[in-house]
């Protein structure tokens, strides 16, 4: 791999894993585009790490204080000292991201009649026979966006008429239906490339009445540690022997993808926030429908001529 390329797919990464467009379904997209293979897996995981680093970057601090909550907490319960209704808002928070989290175990859950577990199910809907699945997921991203942005509107309609500023609408705490909510809706996107993660997870807290700038921030919080385990699995096969040949690794490139999804990471979830607060949600839900839409029509001519129109080759199921 050359360092145009890293750079070029660092971007890709950093801007789509973070901005609600779903970087799983623009990976498949550019494959089935170009007749790409899925590339070298220790580079995505790299990519993946770089992206991490950009979440801890913009929330350092509260990752800081969440961490040391989650220490004193967990002193307080082998003292006995822990009581539910006496959290303060950090502990609070390191609990319902901790519930969040939960729901992404059903994901190991093995597929009856098959030798799949529901996460393989995500590779497989990334081959060829299968973009119509990530152009009908786009859609579902669209929909989502959409419906979790009216659902914000009806919420700021609401507080506004008590007194409160728009900016303060909506709830600021989680609780247990809230981020089982939340971690059903990342459990779902890690399955279907093409439905965003952050999108559809900021929708779930929408549609819960949650602040949106909250629901963001609880929405990156928990793709950190889900980023990290995914790393870390995909880290070990990366590193095995391929056939008992040793992988040579370039890591030129490698770090240079690496900084460079960081950087553009950390940017694209500034970018979010933003657009967030400042109500251009439209800009994501035109966009992914849009492309959505041009995928679907495309798949569905390929089904029919049982061939990439792009490289001319057999779709691949």
């Amino acid at each position: 791999m050359d360092i145009f390329s890293a750079i070029v797919q660092g971007i890709v990464q950093g801007l789509t894993e973070f901005l609600p467009v779903s970087s799983s379904g623009h990976l498949a997209i550019c494959q089935h585009f170009f007749g790409m293979k899925e590339g070298n897996l220790f580079f995505s995981v790299m990519l993946h790490i770089g992206t991490l680093a950009a979440v801890l970057a913009v929330y350092f601090k509260l990752v800081i204080k969440l961490l040391r909550s989650f220490g004193l907490m967990i002193k307080d319960i082998v003292t006995g000292q822990f009581k539910w209704s006496q959290m303060d808002g950090e502990r609070n928070l390191v609990v319902m991201l901790i519930i969040g989290l939960i729901p992404l175990f059903l994901l190991f859950l093995p597929i009856p009649g098959t030798d799949m577990n529901l996460k393989d199910l995500a590779e497989k809907f990334s081959c060829d026979g299968y973009l119509i699945v990530v152009g009908l997921s786009l859609l579902v991203t669209s929909l989502l966006l959409y419906l979790g942005n009216s659902k914000n509107k009806k919420t700021v309609e609401y507080y506004t008429k008590k007194g409160r500023k728009a900016q303060n609408a909506g709830r600021r705490r989680y609780n247990v239906v809230d981020a089982l909510a939340v971690g059903f809706t990342q459990c779902i996107a890690a399955i279907f490339p093409g439905i965003s993660r952050s999108g559809s997870t900021l929708a779930a807290s929408q549609f819960r009445g949650m602040n949106k700038q909250v629901a963001l921030d609880y929405s990156f919080l928990l793709g950190t540690p889900a980023i990290l385990a995914a790393a870390v699995l995909e880290l070990k096969d990366a590193l095995l022997p391929e056939n008992g040949v040793k992988v040579q690794i370039d890591f030129l490139p490698i770090i240079i993808g690496m900084i460079t999804a960081a950087i553009v990471g950390f940017f694209a979830i500034k970018l979010f926030k933003w657009l967030l607060s400042t109500d251009r949600m439209n800009i994501f839900i035109i966009y992914t429908a849009v492309v959505g839409l041009i995928v679907v029509v495309i798949s569905i001519i390929e089904l029919s001529a049982g061939v990439n129109i792009f490289t001319g080759k057999s779709l691949v199921f």
